[in-house]
């Protein structure tokens, strides 16, 4: 028996050994550089992108957003929901060759609760202490029951960094930023501004026989042609954000794979709740129905795109399919004279171009569906940086009527939609919706610990904020990516996460 479990053992490492390649460079192109190499600072994808090949957290994503062990091998958590516990592997060190331990961990994340970076607030409400229990056990003590919390943790705003760069670049989280130093596959050799970042392989990296690759390069090139371009002459290995209409060639294109996969981005049209007509519901309802999704993800996103009947993607964990709004001109039209609107309305329609993919596109469709149940439509195209000051809800006079926007929640669950977009009073709720029994729910199931109940609470929470229908609820969009056929282990995180920290190059 002995004999033949070696030879299996052997057997299986053999095949290892010939479906992986080592060495090699993979360039990597998107569209717009990363802004820093702080975890706790980012807002961006770029950003995270670069940062997940050089960091790592306590636990981490894998491609269907189950949360697997990273640093921490195992955790605990108390009966009662505030009490986390993590057993640190042992033997790691950041790329600086200082240890990884429990005061690594306590020290990062005090740094990113005092520090007033940019996802500060997203452990700040629940972290009241962070324990070092031993130097491989860590204790975050949480001001009261957080059900997501785990998914917080595992957003990449919970990749660590190394203490000593901390101390050393700290003071600054902009030059803190510049120098990123983590536990990670890979290491940080050159950043050209606005040209591209250079990745090296760490050589004591702790999981044995990893990285792959020698060197990453992430090239940024804004232009989508260019990037598609670039990966047809095998000038690049992997590029993101493939419009809809290049698609179909790079899928007949024999040397390249076009990746298509779920994302937990849905794209919606807000409406200014407090302003008429939108003040009515039967109006939002009205508008939801005149809106042929089926038709805009065939035609205007290339079949890129799945209807939305939740302001959650199907990915996220607590979706729940309400059905709701299927495509009804009659009865849009019914809702708006019931309202006083016989004859429909006018009004505008604020969208970026070129934030979203097809963004301007589908604001133009809209126009002309609903045109079709009397509503006249000016659609007001905006540079992504106006336009998120324009729909800023801290403006005095709430000018905007309706309004193009997206929404990924980088936790990979409910909560990061739910409280945002839809709680009274919050920054990201544009629509300015307000509705006490949803505010309340939202609370109760974030601190609700038992799994099963808290997916109850966020099925009626969708219920009821469908049925108020402060959005039109468009449609959620794919994740779409394209590489050589050369590449191999690369992984799509359905927050729009592309990693290729695993990757080789099959020549």
């Amino acid at each position: 028996m002995r004999k033949l479990v070696v030879v299996l053992m052997l057997s299986l490492m053999a095949v290892l050994s010939f479906s992986v390649k080592y060495g090699g460079t993979l360039v990597y192109v998107m569209g717009v550089d990363a802004v820093t190499l702080l975890p706790g600072n980012m807002t961006d994808n770029p950003s995270e992108m670069v940062c997940r090949h050089i960091f790592e957290g306590l636990v981490e994503f894998d491609e269907k957003l189950n949360i697997n062990p990273a640093l921490a091998e195992r955790w605990e958590i108390s009966e009662d929901g505030t009490v986390y516990t993590f057993y640190l592997r042992k033997g790691v060190k950041f790329q600086d060759g200082t240890p990884f331990n429990a005061y690594a961990v306590k020290k990062y994340f005090e740094y990113v609760l005092t520090h007033d970076l940019k996802r500060t607030k997203l452990y700040e409400p629940y972290i009241k202490e962070i324990k070092v229990i031993d130097d491989y056990t860590v204790q975050f003590v949480l001001n009261h029951p957080f059900g997501p919390f785990l998914n917080y943790l595992a957003h990449g705003a919970g990749l660590i960094v190394s203490p000593k760069a901390i101390d050393e670049y700290g003071d600054d989280p902009g030059v803190l930023g510049k120098h990123p130093v983590g536990t990670g596959p890979f290491k940080l050799a050159e950043w050209k501004k606005g040209e591209k970042i250079v990745l090296v392989k760490n050589e004591n990296y702790w999981q044995e026989g990893k990285p792959y690759l020698d060197k990453i390069v992430f090239k940024v090139i804004p232009e989508a042609v260019t990037r598609a371009l670039q990966l047809q002459a095998g000038d690049a290995h992997l590029a993101l954000k493939i419009p809809p209409v290049f698609v179909k060639k790079l899928k007949n294109d024999p040397k390249i794979d076009v990746v298509v996969g779920p994302s937990l981005r849905v794209l919606y049209i807000g409406m200014n709740t407090q302003k008429k007509p939108f003040d009515d519901v039967r109006v939002r309802r009205a508008l939801n129905y005149a809106i042929d999704k089926e038709t805009l993800c065939k035609t205007i996103m290339g079949g890129l795109a799945k209807p939305a009947d939740s302001p959650l993607a199907p990915a996220i964990w607590g979706y729940y399919s309400t059905g709701k709004y299927p495509y009804d001109p009659e009865k849009a039209k019914k809702l708006l004279a019931e309202a006083g609107y016989p004859d429909g309305f006018e009004a505008e329609l604020a969208t970026p171009k070129g934030r979203y993919l097809q963004d301007y596109e589908t604001a133009v469709a809209i126009q002309a569906q609903l045109a079709k149940v009397g509503v006249k439509v000016k659609v007001v195209p905006m540079e992504w940086a106006t336009y998120l000051a324009y729909v800023n809800v801290k403006n005095p006079d709430k000018r905007y009527q309706m309004f193009l926007l997206g929404w990924a929640p980088s936790t990979g669950e409910a909560d990061w939609v739910l409280r945002p977009l839809f709680t009274t009073g919050s920054i990201s709720n544009r629509a300015l919706y307000s509705n006490p029994e949803v505010d309340e729910l939202v609370v109760k199931a974030s601190r609700e610990v038992d799994p099963e109940k808290r997916k109850e609470l966020y099925k009626i929470l969708q219920e009821k904020i469908v049925d108020d229908a402060p959005w039109i609820f468009l449609y959620v969009l794919d994740q779409v990516y394209a590489k050589s056929k050369k590449v191999k282990g690369d992984v799509a995180l359905p927050i729009e996460i592309v990693l290729v920290k695993d990757a080789w190059i099959e020549e």
